[in-house]
């Protein structure tokens, strides 16, 4: 757990309010994660493939990761939720949210920790405060943690994804990586930090984290970028901190990895956080 917190210290954490107040009928969701607090009433939630989970007390449900799924009203009771989209861009992605359930229920209360740190995130969303972004980040952050903390300890972490983090060899390039992140590495040179031979490596790689290792650092690097860009740094300074000569070519990887440019991405958060 003690690696995971540490490569949650690299990321970029954004949530936008969707839905608050009462459900009249079936509401759609999809296209992001998705954190529901169900504060009064009686709710099913759907999911494809799945059963119908029935919410009748005051409870949560997290999706970590896009999930087509729909929330209905149920009986006669009045009913209050607040439903709010949930962009976890982690610099370990694959590692960190594959290694959480699809899914995370829990009542309120049975948790005290993470229902009222969800409850503060909630609250933060539906204000316009000083500090609101950097308020968001931190508590999203905290939320991150003690979900993964709780799965952990109820043994709903999946195993298979925490391979990378306690193997010996791959725990050593994992923070190589990312105690420089902005270093020319090579398929070479990271097999031999984990004296493995190059295809042993990739091979390797792959099957604990689900990326290649080029693909891994790209995502680090962007996330990474992503958060110099809301400190309001240059494109050009961002690009040399995270490992690209030019801001032209940050450009070209935020394009191929996110479908936008640095500046669309940067006033598309803007615009959220507003």
């Amino acid at each position: 757990m003690k690696d995971l917190s540490e490569l949650l210290n690299q990321h970029s954490f954004t949530s936008t309010i969707t839905h608050i107040g009462s459900l009249s009928g079936v509401k759609h969701f999809s296209g992001s994660g998705y954190l529901h607090l169900i504060e009064k009433g009686q709710v099913k939630v759907h999911r494809k493939g799945s059963r119908e989970l029935l919410m009748d007390k005051p409870s949560l449900i997290f999706f970590p990761k896009s999930m087509v799924h729909q929330l209905e009203p149920i009986g006669n009771t009045a009913n209050h939720i607040v439903s709010a989209s949930i962009q976890f861009s982690a610099s370990a992605p694959s590692l960190v949210l594959n290694a959480l359930p699809e899914e995370f229920y829990i009542e309120l209360g049975h948790d005290s920790s993470v229902s009222w740190t969800a409850k503060w995130l909630l609250e933060e969303l539906r204000q316009q405060r000083f500090g609101k972004s950097t308020m968001i980040n931190r508590l999203g952050e905290m939320f991150m943690l003690q979900v993964l903390r709780y799965a952990s300890e109820h043994g709903q972490l999946h195993e298979g994804t925490l391979q990378a983090i306690n193997h010996p060899q791959l725990s050593k390039i994992i923070y190589a990586i990312h105690s420089n992140p902005a270093h020319s590495w090579t398929l070479e040179s990271l097999a031999e930090l984990g004296a493995m031979s190059r295809s042993k490596f990739a091979e390797t790689f792959k099957a604990a984290v689900g990326q290649t290792p080029n693909d891994y650092i790209i995502s680090l690097r962007v996330s990474l970028a992503q958060k110099l860009l809301k400190k309001d740094k240059s494109i050009n300074f961002v690009a040399y901190e995270v490992g690209y000569e030019h801001g032209s070519a940050l450009a070209r990887v935020f394009k191929k990895k996110l479908g936008v440019s640095p500046t669309q991405w940067l006033q598309t958060e803007n615009s959220t956080m507003s």
